[in-house]
């Protein structure tokens, strides 16, 4: 890695400082830090990592401005994996419309895209599966899908990537949504 990932990690860290993850309450500089290390450790190249750091950052911080300074700073290549990695949250759409719409774009995307898409929902579904521990079923009130629209995308996500071609975590991917379905399903020996 070169100073552009360490430029990477500040700018990720200024856009997000102060957010919080939905259930845990931890800083949200951690899921940004997990998700580069996942694309890191599946042998990802400079710009996935620093993609990985910054694949919220438009859908969260700021949008076409954000994006903008991302294309300026860290190149097309960056800019264009965070876009795709981006859902579009305008206000006329819901959210089950905004998953939909992101699941199918999902069969559109590169293998760079697919290897960040993978690294993100599989920390998100490891981390929902610790919080589950801690809190039990109360963690899907932290989710605006409940537990059977959570479930529903986070398959419907995995389903996608492997169709799509899959990723070095797409076997991965696909152990941890099982375990999410294992919690979520209340007649499941936990």
């Amino acid at each position: 890695m070169t100073d552009r990932f360490a430029d990477a990690m500040a700018f990720a860290e200024s856009l997000h400082r102060g957010q919080r993850r939905k259930s845990s309450g931890c800083p949200y500089i951690a899921h940004l830090l997990g998700v580069a290390s996942l694309v890191m450790e599946a042998g990802g190249t400079e710009d996935e990592c620093i993609a990985a750091l910054l694949h919220d950052a438009v859908e969260d911080q700021g949008g076409a401005r954000t994006a903008a300074d991302i294309r300026r700073r860290f190149g097309p290549t960056v800019a264009g994996i965070v876009d795709a990695c981006s859902e579009d949250k305008r206000r006329d759409r819901g959210w089950r419309a905004r998953k939909e719409a992101a699941v199918r774009s999902v069969l559109d995307h590169d293998s760079s895209v697919l290897l960040v898409l993978s690294a993100d929902k599989l920390h998100n579904a490891r981390s929902l599966r610790a919080e589950h521990r801690r809190v039990g079923d109360r963690v899907w009130d932290s989710f605006r899908g409940g537990r059977d629209g959570t479930l529903w995308y986070y398959r419907a996500m995995a389903d996608a990537i492997s169709r799509a071609g899959g990723s070095p975590l797409a076997g991965e991917l696909e152990a941890a949504v099982r375990i999410l379905e294992l919690l979520g399903n209340p007649e499941s020996p936990r």
